[in-house]
């Protein structure tokens, strides 16, 4: 079994790695991307994939663009954490979709939806009218991220423009949302919740609690533990990357 991953992140390669193992036991054989880049360098190379098994968004790019540029003759298999809308709009004609999070009887149903598709010579290939459907379900998500939020406090009502916000902080039920100049503003809004309203471009989550906007990053240094200290414009204490997400913290920096 040859299978080409396309992850960018590392606790979600590995995840699915563990789960593909224990399926397809010693018949497994594949290679990992990260990047559109590194996608299309392997299917360039190689043309005898059984199947992919894709996160939607890349850390240059989603795999749509990778699609595009690549003609794709085997099934894939999604794995992402878009809404149910998107999950039940590809989750037809052979293609299966594993929403995030899953588990591991979520992805085993849908190898065998892969092994039943071939035994029945069912599989009709790559439906590209359907990829072009969610390329535009996927723009509209796009243009949902955040702008500006309401903010309210005892002086009454005011609008902060995100591109203004240098870090972010859980705070329990809320988030201290930082700006450039220092100011500290309080949102009602889980951290979570939050990550989810942020254009990936510019907002990257380095920890379970922080999240920075790479327009005011000021600088870095290496830290024990396969971490970074990071200072942002506006906020008095560098804030810390977890060890679990630093690598992919550098590579989204040289990215964007």
């Amino acid at each position: 079994m040859n299978i080409l991953l396309l992850e960018d992140e590392i606790p979600a390669f590995e995840k699915l790695l563990q789960y593909l193992k224990a399926y397809f036991q010693n018949e497994l054989n594949y290679d990992w991307a990260r990047t559109v880049a590194e996608g299309k360098k392997y299917l360039l190379q190689k043309s005898d994939y059984d199947f992919i098994l894709s996160d939607i968004e890349l850390l240059d790019g989603t795999c749509f663009d990778l699609f595009k540029e690549v003609t794709i003759t085997c099934p894939i298999i999604f794995c992402s954490a878009y809404d149910e809308y998107l999950f039940e709009a590809f989750n037809t004609n052979g293609i299966a979709y594993v929403l995030k999070p899953y588990s591991k009887e979520d992805l085993q149903a849908a190898f065998t939806k892969y092994n039943t598709l071939f035994e029945n010579y069912k599989y009709k290939g790559f439906d590209h009218k359907m990829m072009d459907e969610f390329i535009e379900m996927l723009q509209k998500k796009r243009e949902n991220y955040k702008d500006r939020f309401v903010i309210k406090t005892t002086r009454g009502i005011h609008l902060l423009k995100v591109k203004e916000i240098s870090l972010i902080e859980a705070a329990g039920t809320f988030c201290k949302l930082i700006d450039h100049k220092g100011k500290t503003h309080l949102l009602s809004q889980n951290i979570g919740v939050l990550i989810e309203l942020l254009n990936p471009r510019f907002f990257f989550r380095i920890n379970r609690s922080q999240i920075v906007n790479i327009d005011y990053i000021e600088s870095m240094e290496n830290h024990f533990k396969n971490r970074l200290l990071v200072q942002m414009k506006g906020a008095k204490d560098k804030v810390l990357t977890s060890s679990k997400v630093t690598a992919r913290f550098r590579t989204w920096l040289e990215t964007q």
